[in-house]
């Protein structure tokens, strides 16, 4: 058993991923491999603006709003979500998610370990906090 407690001190930016968001994001890996076999859990800080490049995942994916506000857009909507509000992402969603404009914004997100394909069509992506 490990017991691993939210902190944002301990949340690093990860240049590895750049190419992965727009604006500063940092994380905190909250359970990895040498915890579990078959689930990631980590929790990502968006500066106000920041927010992920388009993507799908190959595996469901699940976000829990822990603090700020955010947006998540799938092809054809734009969702504003907050402190409390769980996002069911199913596999193979085309989507992206962030802070809104002017608000930072934390999430935990759950996913078996599998691919993630950011090698998508931007569509709506471009057009990001307009309405």
């Amino acid at each position: 058993m490990k017991i691993t407690r939210i902190d944002p001190t301990q949340a690093k930016p990860d240049p590895s991923t750049a190419d992965y968001f727009d604006g500063e994001v940092k994380f905190q890996r909250l359970v990895s491999s040498a915890d579990s076999d078959e689930l990631d859990l980590l929790c990502v800080y968006f500066s106000a603006g920041a927010r992920t490049r388009p993507h799908i995942h190959h595996q469901d994916q699940v976000l829990q709003i822990i603090e700020g506000q955010g947006i998540v857009a799938d092809e054809t909507e734009k969702h504003v979500v907050s402190t409390g509000d769980v996002i069911t992402i199913p596999r193979g969603m085309w989507h992206w998610h962030g802070a809104t404009r002017t608000t930072a914004m934390s999430h935990i997100s759950t996913m078996k370990r599998g691919q993630s394909d950011f090698t998508v069509e931007e569509k709506n992506w471009a057009a990001g906090y307009d309405e």
